[in-house]
């Protein structure tokens, strides 16, 4: 059989339609979870669905699964990733994985061929955790590792439910979470990252992603005057805010590897230039491909933490906004993209995300992993973000040719 070819122009067309929605003055997109441009977006996507062909169901997450029939009644092979986006995003984070899935069905379905498994494309609800925490929650819930009702009950910042932004938008759909059974998973996605431009690649091969940790600390301390209090004094939330997120850097650098730290969100309160901080309230996330380093990463963190606002006279408290083991892939699906890539005569290299994605959490329910094309500049999560047309394509081409070897294997 023939293999088809990707329609490259389609593709980049639809990529700057859905970008429209939401779009940011001077470029850049803004769809975060559950919010009007999210319907809109919704709507767009599904309206695509329905165009070729697909039986298109939503769940009482609001994910969505459009499915094109395969010759024989059989648990589909999934593509897809996520439409929301951060509050400065770009064209392509999530939208990429979905809407390649789509140029796929398309192909396909132009070219006369019927895989022997059906093919689906899902679109999981609030990947990005930008407005709810924890991220991947859509695809999380579908494999039964957030129960529903916890889902539906989490608030944004301003105390609005999950459920009621559901229902609101009209996406808290009647399908059973979960379903369909999936017989395999792939997720075409944008690195995020520099490594494959820098190193002049055109395919990722993505082995697993490393293990993810964030955690929000509050530090309660004593608000007073910066010009009257002396230094031996004073409680300050600030500094030992300030501290840890030294300590975080110097911590990634010491043990190595793939480690990983950031201090992402800092409120201080009462903010004002002339006052001590009462209180500061701040993030940490640590990663890495090592389950043990993570763990220890963790540990050294929560110490040094407590150490700190003892020493400063405050006290700290913490919770856990998201916490994910590191995930390795299914390695004959693994081995099945890079003999793609090879097939189409794409320079690659295996590596692991370094980023979380829904496929991460599909991997605990069915063989999956995962196909990178290179950003410009290594920037992602931004209105610059940027893949090459020639890029987007190549990619696209062998998500299509991975899923036709899987949809029509003997076993």
């Amino acid at each position: 059989m023939t293999v088809p070819q990707i329609n490259g122009p389609r593709l980049l067309t639809s990529l700057h339609v859905l970008g429209q929605i939401g779009a940011l003055p001077g470029g850049g997109v803004n769809r975060l979870a559950l919010t009007d441009a999210d319907r809109q977006g919704r709507d767009w996507t599904m309206a695509r669905m329905r165009e070729l062909g697909m039986r298109v169901k939503v769940d009482a997450i609001g994910n969505i699964v459009g499915t094109f029939p395969g010759s024989e009644e059989l648990p589909p092979v999934m593509m897809g990733s996520h439409i929301d986006t951060v509050r400065t995003g770009g064209l392509y984070d999530g939208n990429y994985g979905v809407l390649s899935g789509l140029e796929v069905i398309a192909t396909l379905r132009e070219a006369g061929i019927q895989p022997r498994r059906p093919l689906a494309v899902a679109v999981f609800t609030n990947e990005e955790g930008a407005r709810f925490q924890p991220d991947m929650m859509g695809s999380l819930v579908y494999v039964g590792g957030l129960a529903l009702h916890d889902a539906l009950t989490t608030c944004d910042a301003d105390g609005v439910t999950v459920q009621a932004e559901l229902q609101r938008i009209g996406y808290q759909g009647s399908a059973p979470v979960g379903a369909p059974l999936v017989d395999s998973y792939v997720e075409l996605h944008i690195e995020q990252g520099p490594v494959l431009e820098q190193m002049g690649l055109q395919i990722g091969v993505v082995e697993g992603v490393q293990g993810i940790s964030w955690t929000e600390f509050s530090v309660e301390g004593q608000s007073n005057h910066a010009g009257t209090t002396p230094m031996a004094l004073r409680h300050d939330a600030a500094l030992v805010a300030a501290q840890v997120t030294v300590f975080v850097r110097e911590l990634s650098q010491r043990l190595g590897g793939r480690q990983l730290a950031t201090v992402g969100a800092v409120r201080l309160s009462p903010n004002l230039v002339n006052v001590i901080a009462q209180q500061a309230v701040f993030t940490v996330d640590l990663r890495n491909t090592n389950s043990a380093a993570l763990a220890q990463a963790e540990s050294e963190l929560h110490t040094y933490a407590q150490h700190a606002a003892q020493a400063e006279g405050v006290h700290i408290s913490h919770r856990t906004l998201a916490r994910f083991e590191p995930v390795a892939f299914d390695p004959e699906v693994v081995n099945l993209v890079e003999q793609q890539t090879q097939a189409l005569g794409a320079s690659y290299q295996r590596m692991p995300s370094g980023a979380g994605h829904d496929a991460q959490m599909l991997a605990r329910i069915c063989p999956s992993a995962m196909i990178f094309v290179p950003s410009v500049g290594g920037l992602s999560h931004n209105v610059r973000e940027h893949t090459e047309p020639a890029d987007l394509q190549r990619g696209a081409q062998v998500l299509l040719q991975v899923v036709l070897a899987l949809a029509n294997r003997s076993f």
